[in-house]
């Protein structure tokens, strides 16, 4: 299953650029503040479900990456990024990893080689769309995503990016372990990615 989505560059584009979110700096509330072609966007802070995940994950994928010896890139939890100066996106996704320095408040799309979406709140399809657009124009070569239903029930879906766009590459749910690709193979027990 491949999913494609078109970035259009016919998109109205707001008055922000990256530059100018970079300078606004981020909410000390939690919310997070995301640049969506050119119009700020602020989400509210995460809950404690999604932050269960996020974590559960940065520890699978840090013991992957130990194992592995891959000292040259690192887990990250909420890192803004720099998905896209001319379309004037900017993504917070809930976990990366990244070839670049962790030394930075910011990091640009050709240091990530995986981003992580958990989504635990009601998103819309134009939204989800808009924001796997920006990762495949980026060229982030992999994406997670964790779906949190009713129950705390998790999907868990592992997309890898060829040249028309991203194609599924592993799919679970609740209760099943799979091996999800990324920079190094992680092994993913969904049952013991949200709190029961």
């Amino acid at each position: 299953m491949t999913t494609s989505v078109e970035v259009s560059l016919t998109h109205p584009l707001g008055p922000l650029a990256v530059d100018d979110w970079l300078v606004e700096g981020q909410p000390t509330d939690g919310t997070r503040l995301e640049l969506i072609w050119g119009y700020p966007v602020v989400s509210p802070p995460p809950g404690g479900v999604h932050r269960y995940i996020a974590d559960e994950l940065v520890g699978a994928m840090r013991s992957a990456l130990r194992a592995a010896d891959r000292d040259d890139l690192t887990v990250l939890q909420a890192v803004p990024i720099r998905i896209s100066t001319p379309l004037r996106i900017a993504v917070i996704p809930d976990v990366i990893v990244s070839s670049g320095s962790p030394r930075h408040v910011s990091c640009g799309a050709e240091d990530v080689i995986l981003a992580v979406e958990v989504r635990s709140r009601n998103i819309s399809r134009e939204e989800r769309d808009t924001r796997m657009a920006a990762f495949a124009e980026a060229r982030v070569p992999y994406l997670w995503i964790i779906d949190l239903t009713v129950g705390n029930r998790v999907g868990f879906e592992a997309l890898g990016l060829d040249e028309s766009g991203y194609r599924r590459k592993v799919y679970a749910t609740d209760g099943e372990t799979v091996t999800a690709p990324g920079p190094v193979p992680v092994t993913i027990d969904t049952a013991q990615l949200a709190p029961r």
